[in-house]
């Protein structure tokens, strides 16, 4: 892969890492302020709607520059909202700054993927980079979980730091402080990412002409056969991984009976399940073959649909192991695909935007109906049972209309096309 590729991961490794301890930090913030419960899930929810609402921009923003500096910039944004977090800053307006970071630096990570390396790498670059993403979640989550521990915040307690105003006047802050020490880490590997040598086009300043072309990108990736397969799996997917992550900390809570800093051990263990998913599909599946892991999706919705009938720890962790593990190797074949066709459609920068757009406004919409849902008071089993329907039904489509464009247009023939020109 090469030495550059590994700077990237270490980099996103770090950066993510950070996301996730700082969401379980503000999570414990939000509970010692008495928030409302709906609150917890609206943290995704400020986070992602940067994603949203700059999708026209921060492609073309990635393409205009050398994605080191894209990445550096953006993490520098991540630490800004950190610290506003550590200043006593709500943590919904602190969390929506990280998130702002965040969609800046997402198509600069990938992107850079296709810049580096040739089509036929993608998958197993895929699988590296997200199993490591992964990696960075699950010991994001325990470090997080292990940070708000009782006995964390009493050990903080004992040492008795002056609190200067707004700064150090709660137990939860040196740990947002920590934090931002992991965003540091992160933005010094991004001064160590190489310049690949691409070409890149000036940023257009005029906004409406950004929008368009932005609007045309997205129109093309949905028309072609294969772009909006990849795009629909991955949008639902996102969509429901985002959720999910607050329905097992809830599901932790009232069918298994554990506190904030145990329930995200369980996130952690689905997070496991996902890494050894994603790195078998690098092993096992090409990008000519990689639509036929669609059926996964509906097996992961049946998984998901079992966890009403678990009220024992070590099974829910066996399962959550299986549902992690469907969804990394469904998942990161479907990703691979959508990359290398936008990347022939449209640029890598511009391609990322999209699939980030569509994704994370499946995020924003799902997180919405979550926080309303709880709003409403709807157990968590109910949820559950919904949530995981939707999505049996949602991949079913799918499948279908893949089937459906099969019979229209060879889609192998056309991957074999792509790969003989380039």
């Amino acid at each position: 892969m090469g030495f550059g590729f590994y700077i990237v991961m270490a980099a996103q490794f770090f950066s993510a890492l950070a996301d996730n301890a700082l969401l379980i930090a503000a999570i414990a913030l939000l509970m010692n302020a008495q928030a409302p419960a709906e609150q917890i899930p609206l943290l995704k929810f400020f986070f992602t709607i940067s994603y949203v609402l700059l999708a026209a921009f921060v492609g073309a923003f990635a393409d205009a520059m050398p994605k080191w500096r894209v990445m550096l910039i953006s993490n520098t944004i991540k630490i800004a909202g950190c610290a506003m977090m550590f200043m006593d800053i709500h943590p919904l307006l602190a969390y929506a700054v990280v998130g702002l970071g965040a969609a800046a630096y997402s198509p600069a990570k990938y992107g850079i993927l296709t810049e580096m390396l040739p089509a036929a790498k993608l998958v197993v670059a895929n699988g590296w980079i997200e199993g490591l993403t992964v990696g960075a979640i699950i010991l994001g989550t325990l470090l997080g979980g292990a940070l708000v521990h009782p006995a964390t915040l009493q050990w903080i307690e004992t040492l008795h730091m002056p609190a200067l105003g707004p700064l150090l006047n709660s137990s939860i802050d040196p740990i947002v402080m920590f934090v931002g020490l992991l965003y540091i880490i992160a933005a010094i590997f991004n001064l160590y990412v190489p310049d690949t040598g691409v070409d890149h086009k000036p940023l257009h300043n005029n906004p409406i002409y950004l929008i368009r072309e932005f609007s045309h990108c997205v129109g093309l990736l949905w028309r072609d056969k294969l772009g909006q397969i990849s795009l629909a799996v991955t949008t639902l997917f996102w969509g429901a991984g985002a959720t999910l992550q607050f329905i097992v900390l809830d599901w932790a809570r009232v069918n298994l009976d554990l506190q904030l800093s145990e329930a995200t051990n369980m996130q952690g263990v689905v997070a496991v399940g996902v890494a050894v998913g994603s790195v078998l599909a690098a092993k096992f599946v090409t990008l000519k073959r990689s639509p036929r892991v669609i059926p996964l999706g509906i097996a992961m919705a049946a998984g998901i649909m079992a966890m009403i009938a678990i009220t024992n720890v070590s099974l829910a962790m066996l399962l959550m192991v299986l549902v992690g593990g469907l969804a990394g190797f469904f998942v990161v074949p479907m990703n691979a695909l959508l990359q290398h066709r936008g990347h022939v459609l449209m640029g890598a920068g511009h391609s990322i935007a999209v699939q980030n757009f569509n994704e994370n406004l499946s995020i924003l919409m799902m997180t919405a109906l979550y926080a309303l849902l709880i709003h409403f008071g709807l157990s968590v089993n109910i949820v559950i049972a919904l949530f995981a329907l939707f999505m049996a039904g949602s991949m079913y489509l799918v499948k279908l209309r893949h089937e459906a464009n099969q019979r229209e247009y060879d889609s192998v023939a056309l991957l074999d096309e792509e790969h003989q020109r380039h």
